[in-house]
């Protein structure tokens, strides 16, 4: 099992990641990988897509060596994605070694988001390496729904991965569902539903133009507030204040204690409070999920770089962070990677 190295960095690059618009990063995520054992037709094509090389994709070594700096750098929390996080062989090894990781307020938080496949197998020894929170992807409970979105007939392996987690003591557990007109915005309060009888927290996620085929449509896109609506049929929201940097705005369920979250990525960005960073798979860091730059980490990792190095690219990237994303903007144009590509 990797070990995490302890960093170098000058005292003058211990600074907080803090862009010209004033905002404090704190939350890094990391990309384990590409690949998906799923093809949501929101993310990829059926036939999938060109997987990085595997000699750019960052080793253990390398991944620790960069939330190393940047938990000197005012990170507090580690999210690992993907692709599916779970399908890179040493993704616990992974995690034990980000829980290692000494930041000025003290170990790291590790979350995951991960399709569940793989949660029967590793949820106990994920929990047993420190893996803090863990975000579920579930945008139907239909077999043939979820067979066609997915374009695989794996929904009971994805529930029995979602009581794998909630066996092994996580909590809280967040099921992330992708609201799709014509596809699964009739199921909504049954995904609610499903959610509180089993004390986890749903999100529901407006579709964002991050596939891999370009045809995202925002007429089509089923907005926040529809989703509210059609929730509100069945249930009683009371809206939590203080939501801060997070993404989602929270409701109380019927009065609680559950509650459920609404992102509106596009009718109501939080691009003001953003203080996240990513760093994808083959190493290059964004400073914006719809960012059209990266900044390569990876040519610095293996070129002799110091932490120094990886410091100065950290805070320069972050300084070049626009105050949106742009979506409504008329220029605006979709990142040439996917979000399996980029992380999520």
């Amino acid at each position: 099992m990797s070990a995490a190295p302890a960093v170098q960095v000058s005292d003058e690059l211990r600074t907080p990641l803090v862009d010209r618009h004033g905002r404090v990063h704190r939350d890094l995520r990391i990309s384990l990988t590409d690949v998906c054992n799923l093809r949501c037709t929101y993310c990829m094509p059926a036939e999938g897509v060109p997987w990085l090389a595997r000699e750019n994709i960052l080793t253990t070594d390398e991944l620790l060596r960069v939330a190393g700096v940047a938990a000197a750098l005012g990170i507090v929390e580690v999210r690992l994605t993907g692709g599916e996080p779970l399908l890179r062989a040493d993704a616990v090894d992974v995690v034990a070694g980000m829980a290692s990781i000494e930041g000025e307020d003290g170990p790291l938080e590790v979350s995951m988001t991960t399709n569940a496949l793989r949660l029967p197998q590793l949820a106990g020894p994920l929990r047993d390496a420190g893996l803090a929170r863990l975000n579920i992807s579930l945008d139907t409970l239909r077999r043939d729904v979820f067979a066609a979105l997915t374009r695989r007939d794996r929904l009971d392996d994805t529930l029995e991965g979602i009581d794998a987690a909630i066996a092994a003591g996580f909590a809280p557990i967040k099921l992330n569902a992708v609201a799709m007109r014509g596809v699964n915005d009739d199921e909504l309060t049954d995904l609610l539903r499903f959610a509180v009888e089993r004390g986890l927290e749903l999100r529901f996620i407006e579709q964002m133009p991050l596939d891999a085929g370009h045809i995202w449509s925002r007429p089509q896109m089923v907005t926040g507030e529809e989703i509210l609506e059609a929730l509100q049929q069945e249930f009683t929201l009371t809206e939590l204040p203080g939501r801060g940097a997070a993404p989602a705005e929270r409701f109380l369920v019927d009065g609680g204690p559950s509650t459920v979250g609404v992102i509106r990525s596009v009718t109501r960005p939080f691009c003001g409070a953003c203080d996240r960073v990513r760093l994808t798979a083959d190493g290059q860091l964004r400073n914006c999920l719809f960012s059209r730059t990266e900044s390569d980490l990876l040519g610095v990792l293996r070129s002799g770089g110091t932490d120094d190095d990886v410091a100065r690219l950290m805070h320069a990237c972050i300084a070049g962070k626009l105050p949106g994303h742009g979506i409504d903007e008329p220029g605006f144009l979709q990142p040439d990677r996917p979000m399996s590509a980029i992380g999520g």
